[in-house]
């Protein structure tokens, strides 16, 4: 049983008030895959790089155990970009700078082993080439999704067509907001179960989480942090946290997503305290345990 994610991997520059780094590991699929990993060892990553991608970071993932076998490397190219400043608001980047290089023209393909991966994540790509992907897997078990403004601004038919297809829809509160056209999200959120997914994530960032089905509703909180670094992938790394524990005891009953929420919160909050994958890079398990049970205390009533 493995976990397959198609997204980004890129280099980033990032600005917030506890400093700054510049080409720093990241990418939707980067981080979504560090976090699964604290919980799945079977991790199977689709991307793509240029050649200027640091062999370090290879060795990173390697260790990780994220199997790279369909990380393409395009010779004569160069790594996707993206320098952003969140100096003036941690909970939104002021984008500086964003070159696709490479990624502009990913293609998603799956190596044949990868076909039958029963765990699918979509990360936050075009949604068509979303679908194509879901094309070429074979037999998945669970398909989680992410989305952003700009493909609901810009390709929102395939969008749609990738929602139907989909069992569990994670976005944030924003995102849902501008989805549905309801400003309330407990309304957002039943009106996207109407487009297709079983089950709706809305992040909250520093307030949480929501998730919805027809049928149940369960506001998670988020770790109380004092301090927060740089934000760049809590979100890939709350889903990441989310479908690895899912994954690791192999069943998506109410109960069991409800942990795999707090889970997600927990991993995020680790990211956040430091830049790129800074943080994770020393993350053990047994610190995810013992923050997920302060997380139940602090809302234990």
């Amino acid at each position: 049983m493995s976990i397959l994610v198609v997204g980004s991997v890129g280099l980033d520059d990032v600005k917030t008030h506890a400093g700054k780094v510049e080409n720093a590991l990241g990418g939707s699929a980067i981080y979504f895959s560090t976090a699964a990993s604290f919980f799945y060892d079977s991790i199977r990553l689709v991307a793509v790089v240029g050649d200027d991608f640091p062999q370090e970071h290879l060795d990173f993932l390697e260790v990780r155990g994220i199997g790279l076998e369909g990380l393409e490397q395009i010779q004569d190219g160069k790594t996707f970009r993206w320098g952003g400043d969140y100096t003036s608001d941690l909970n939104a980047a002021t984008t500086l700078f964003t070159d696709l290089n490479v990624y502009g023209d990913f293609n998603p393909k799956l190596p044949e082993a990868y076909k039958d991966t029963p765990y699918v994540f979509l990360a936050n790509i075009n949604p068509e080439l979303q679908l194509n992907v879901l094309r070429q897997a074979t037999t998945p078990k669970l398909i989680v999704c992410d989305t952003m403004n700009l493909w609901i601004n810009n390709s929102l038919d395939a969008l749609m067509q990738t929602l139907s297809e989909v069992d569990i829809l994670i976005l944030n509160d924003g995102e849902a907001r501008l989805l549905t056209g309801e400003s309330n999200l407990i309304r957002a959120g039943k009106q996207i179960l109407t487009y297709g997914p079983d089950r709706v994530v809305i992040k909250k960032g520093e307030h949480g989480a929501i998730s919805l089905t027809d049928s149940t509703v369960f506001t998670a909180p988020a770790y109380p942090l004092e301090s927060v670094s740089d934000p760049t992938g809590a979100g890939d790394s709350f889903a990441g946290g989310f479908l690895g524990y899912l994954a690791s005891v192999g069943e998506t009953s109410e109960a069991t997503v409800r942990k795999a929420v707090i889970y997600g919160a927990v991993v995020a909050s680790f990211n956040v305290e430091d830049f790129s994958l800074n943080r994770q890079r020393r993350l053990t398990r047994s610190e995810i345990e013992d923050r997920y049970h302060q997380l139940y205390e602090a809302a234990l009533f």
